[in-house]
């Protein structure tokens, strides 16, 4: 159970968060105002010995959990072992067997390879790269409300201007926006497969008109948005997006870096949506806290470049591989999937009931445990609400439970509970929504 011991923060944390203003640069943001002693399973304890339910899993990563035995096992093992020797010079068998998982999990009846990078962005980086040098061709497409990262390709495809790319332009030229399947917002109808069709003939007319079909060399898209909003794609649309691409030999690049490694119920979202991607990009819980991240797909699109034009000194570094091993052996016992249809069940029961208690809630959505929802100051008029959002967040970690928000408009809550999370402790984390949500509407009403 949660227990607060001091105020939210506590004076160890403000004492640290003082220091890192004054030594860190004032880039990077928190979502909490609180430091980390130790973590483990759905749990964090802080500095000040509270402790929290987590419901960001570190953004999406920790999808097995905080510190889970066998992941701290394996990389315990390795780091025994060796720690570094660079791929590029002296090679190791764990990059081999993480990347033959991963061409094994991917769907797909087609010969697979994997390339293994650091980060998200970076896996987005060398998919971009891999597609241009197999295609011969330049244009990349992507959508509104994506996020791709914060490395200048990745940075130019990401949409939201505040905080990425503001200040930070002129961006990578050779990138064409289109509007993304989003139900709640699209401004003709609300039903997805209407909404698929008519942002498909936008998407047409773009490519077409203005950068010409036979010009493209990918398009990229998150099957879900994970910073966007949790919005997922119609699976209409995919597949109409699929058949494009099949057609004009164009590679569809999948970006599964938040919705990949169970996080929607399945292995990867495009599983769920019956769509195959040429390229499927992972990170973040592929490796459960360790810097990995991978480009996977066709054999001859991934053998594209030439040997030496993908890489990097830590690149699928040996440590990170034994942990991402270790995932997959968590993954394949079962029990994960099997909690995520409880736990999405449990999400789906309570958003229902608070989005017909409240109406500061225009929308619920997901897909599997993946849920978000997205906060208005008018059903009518969809006005986003950033305000209660954040204050939303504040209510809720001074009371022991940590959520983030998400969306182009920062009016959206994401719950992103780890995969193990028990049904009691995602009760108790929801029953802090609820009451939150009550005394948000309370304070707005007495205003």
């Amino acid at each position: 159970m949660i227990e607060i011991k001091t105020q939210i923060p506590g004076a160890k944390s403000i004492a640290l968060m003082e220091r890192r203003k004054n030594a860190v640069a004032r880039g990077p943001f928190h979502t909490t105002p609180i430091f980390a002693a130790k973590a483990q399973g759905a749990w964090i304890t802080d500095v000040d010995g509270n402790k929290l339910l987590d419901f960001s899993s570190g953004i999406g990563v920790v999808n097995v959990g905080h510190s889970p035995t066998r992941v701290v096992e394996a990389a315990t093992n390795q780091l025994n072992h060796f720690i570094h020797t660079s791929f590029n010079v002296v090679a190791y068998e764990n990059y081999i067997t993480v990347c033959e998982k991963l061409n094994s999990a991917m769907p797909g009846k087609f010969a697979k390879k994997s390339f293994l990078a650091n980060s998200g962005a970076e896996a987005v980086e060398n998919a971009i790269k891999i597609s241009r040098a197999f295609s011969g061709k330049q244009a990349i497409v992507c959508f509104q409300h994506a996020y791709h990262g914060r490395t200048y390709m990745a940075m130019s495809l990401t949409a939201k201007v505040k905080p990425y790319k503001y200040g930070f332009a002129p961006f990578n030229s050779e990138v064409y926006r289109c509007p993304f399947p989003y139900p709640y917002r699209w401004p003709t109808t609300s039903q997805p497969d209407q909404v698929a069709e008519e942002c498909f003939e936008e998407f047409k007319t773009l490519v077409q008109s203005e950068v010409g079909s036979t010009q493209v060399a990918a398009v990229l898209i998150e099957p879900v948005l994970g910073e966007g909003g949790f919005v997922p794609a119609p699976k209409k649309f995919l597949s109409l997006l699929r058949d494009f691409c099949t057609e004009n030999k164009i590679v569809l690049i999948f970006d599964e870096v938040q919705c990949g490694f169970g996080r929607t119920g399945t292995l990867f979202a495009c599983e769920k949506l019956g769509v195959t991607p040429d390229l499927l990009v992972s990170a973040k819980g592929i490796a459960a806290g360790l810097p990995l991240s991978a480009v996977t797909g066709k054999a001859e699109i991934m053998d594209g470049p030439a040997e030496g034009g993908i890489g990097g000194t830590f690149c699928g570094n040996p440590v990170a591989c034994a942990a991402a091993l270790a995932v997959f052996e968590e993954w394949d016992k079962g029990i994960l999937a099997r909690n995520t249809l409880s736990l999405e069940k449990k999400l789906v029961e309570y958003m229902g009931q608070w989005f017909k208690n409240f109406s500061i809630i225009g929308d619920v959505r997901g897909m599997g445990p993946m849920r978000a929802m997205e906060l208005v100051k008018n059903r009518e008029t969809k006005e986003p609400n950033p305000e209660a959002t954040k204050e939303l967040v504040k209510l809720c970690y001074e009371k022991g439970l940590i959520l983030m928000t998400a969306g182009t408009f920062g009016n959206v809550i994401r719950l992103l509970p780890p995969l193990c999370t028990t049904e009691e402790e995602l009760e108790e984390g929801l029953n802090i929504i609820q009451g939150c949500l009550t005394k948000l509407i309370k304070d707005y009403q007495s205003k």
